[in-house]
């Protein structure tokens, strides 16, 4: 154990004898039943905003008959806390739901995003307007990860020391062609982020239906093989990227082995550096 792991844990002990103890929604950590040396651990921070936090994690490891998947995902929301809330609880079922999943994930993770985004426009009344980004992981029997993301919300793997990006930001100014072509268009004001139509700062999202003629969430997968070089996985928010870059992120917790302790590392750090938005973090350690 390092010295910071040391000191983590000798500051929890403390908030625990006097009741300040982590919420569940805000933290918590998970290992493989496959595989000791895989965990899991997430951390969650409400930015300076004043609405309520849109950010929702899912992190877990669950067992499918002699299978195991590790299912890991941010959700940023956009004018909503209710739509992320809702990719929490149904997007991951509707991937293990579609038939060819085992044996074409990447498909079955394309349809199952588009599937759940004519879900959430069909319920638009109940839903209520805005949208969300996503990143989900899958980790297939401890040797398989498929990422797949709509948005700006960022998975990197790390092996050997080196940060490798597996998502796609989905940016305005980087799709304006295909928007354009919808009949939407990109604003670009002095001291502003490039915005479809003037309002939204990602180019594919959940939801939006007032955009959606201008939107797409078909999402970009992507499949890496887990191997010995490989150290850990990050998912986040752009609450992080926004101040830091994937090879900062990795080298900030390569010391710190316990995942959760990474997971807040980061946060805090993010913090630091002046992040105003709600920032969430997975990190997955092998």
């Amino acid at each position: 154990m390092t010295g910071r792991e040391i000191l983590n844990k000798m500051k929890e002990k403390v908030q625990e004898k006097v009741g300040i103890t982590p919420s569940n929604a805000d933290s918590g950590k998970g290992k493989s039943k496959m595989s000791k040396n895989i965990t899991h651990g997430y951390h969650l921070v409400k930015g300076k905003s004043n609405h309520p936090m849109e950010d929702y994690v899912f992190a877990e490891f669950r067992q499918v008959d002699d299978k195991e998947l590790g299912l890991f995902a941010i959700f940023d929301g956009h004018l909503s806390h209710v739509i992320p809330d809702y990719l929490k609880a149904n997007l991951f079922n509707n991937i293990l739901n579609e038939p060819n999943f085992w044996t074409e994930p990447e498909n079955a993770i394309r349809k199952a995003y588009n599937v759940t985004d004519a879900n959430i426009l069909e319920q638009a009344v109940e839903l209520g307007k805005g949208g969300s980004t996503a990143v989900t992981a899958i980790l297939i029997n401890c040797q398989k990860l498929v990422v797949a993301n709509v948005g700006d919300s960022r998975a990197v793997i790390c092996k050997n020391g080196v940060a490798k990006q597996l998502s796609v930001d989905h940016e305005p100014a980087s799709e304006r062609e295909s928007i354009e072509n919808r009949g939407g268009f990109v604003s670009n004001f002095p001291g502003d982020v490039a915005r479809v139509d003037g309002q939204l700062a990602v180019a594919r999202a959940f939801g939006d239906k007032s955009l959606k003629k201008h939107l797409t969430s078909e999402p970009d997968v992507a499949t890496e093989m887990i191997d010995d070089d490989t150290e850990l996985i990050i998912l986040a928010s752009d609450g992080l990227w926004k101040v830091m870059s994937n090879q900062e992120a990795v080298d900030a917790i390569k010391g710190i082995k316990d995942a959760r302790s990474a997971a807040k590392h980061l946060t805090e750090e993010a913090v630091n550096r002046n992040s105003k938005d709600d920032i969430s973090i997975v990190v997955v350690r092998f």
